[in-house]
């Protein structure tokens, strides 16, 4: 290999498992996907800035997971990509680089816990206490709730990163798709204790925060519909936390899925390519199930399309006249 790899600042990554034959459809689909991805989440986020109907706490809400999933899926899917018609001894990084790629994934996971959970509060006081919901749920309240969510998700996640960063090096050479905490410090050969208690303090706080909130708000949110015989709240709750509901399901099989394969030998390869899932298909659904499940998002949208159908036929006519 050349002299610069065995330079501490550069580090040899493992990226994804690809064989030649299926190096272009890989290509081809993460591409697809990613454009997708781009197109979808900064569409949404644009149509409720543009539209002023749209200016309410839960939409507001809708465009935090947007952000966030353009943030986390870039931060992952553009060096993959990279990586697909390279060799495995040609994949450099710098350390730099992987600390941010690093920061960027995990400071995503827990964004996107946090902001679920702010979600979840605004469903429960929609339904649970209707009648107050616009003096509770303000537009400024959401705003100060989403900035603690994505304040206390940064403050985790560099604490985090710090105890790695600050280790000394040993190894050079990451056996994962992508630069995560887990990586960095694995890259030394000195105590992790004090990594691991806090890795794990820290993810079982955002996850049985994030669990047990989700839990709780849909129990109570049960327990008032069935105390009430009214169809029509009933069928209102349904529709609302339906959206919420499923988003929380996918991140939820997208975060556990590639745990539960690196725990079997014989999946490790499939558990490196199913960690690249969360930072993939949340992103890609969300949009999806914000679109088919809200009546007001999937009128606008369907307007917004015909209005520029409309406007490129009348351009067409004129440009041929």
């Amino acid at each position: 290999m050349d002299n610069q790899t065995f330079n501490a600042d550069i580090i040899l990554i493992e990226g994804l498992k690809v064989s030649p034959e299926s190096s272009v459809t890989t290509f081809v689909l993460l591409l697809l996907i990613y454009v997708f991805i781009m197109v979808s989440n900064v569409g949404l986020v644009v149509l409720i800035s543009m539209e002023r109907s749209l200016h309410e706490p839960m939409y507001l809400l809708f465009c935090n997971m947007s952000v966030n999933d353009v943030f986390g899926a870039s931060a992952i899917i553009p060096r993959l990509l990279g990586y697909v018609f390279t060799a495995f001894t040609e994949r450099y990084i710098r350390y730099v680089d992987c600390a941010v790629q690093a920061f960027c994934a995990h400071f995503h996971a827990g964004t996107s816990h946090a902001v679920l959970m702010v979600m979840a509060f605004d469903r429960y006081v929609a339904i649970c206490n209707p009648l107050r919901y616009t003096s509770i749920v303000t537009n400024r309240m959401v705003v100060k709730l989403s900035a603690g969510a994505w304040t206390v998700a940064f403050l985790l996640v560099v604490v985090l990163l710090g105890l790695s960063i600050r280790l000394t090096r040993c190894r050079r050479v990451i056996l994962n798709p992508f630069c995560d905490n887990a990586s960095l410090f694995k890259l030394s050969c000195q105590n992790l204790l004090i990594n691991h208690i806090y890795g794990l303090s820290s993810a079982v706080l955002l996850l049985g925060s994030s669990l047990g909130s989700v839990t709780l708000t849909y129990l109570r949110i049960a327990m008032v519909c069935l105390s009430s015989k009214n169809k029509v709240l009933n069928s209102k709750a349904l529709q609302t936390c339906a959206t919420h509901l499923a988003v929380y399901i996918v991140m939820l099989v997208s975060s556990f899925t590639p745990m539960i394969m690196h725990r079997r030998p014989e999946w490790a390869d499939n558990g490196k390519v199913a960690s690249v899932m969360f930072h993939v298909v949340p992103p890609a659904l969300n949009p999806l199930i914000y679109g088919l499940q809200c009546k007001e998002l999937s009128f606008i949208c369907c307007k917004s399309v015909r209005l520029g159908c409309s406007d490129l036929m009348i351009q067409s006519r004129s440009a041929n006249s």
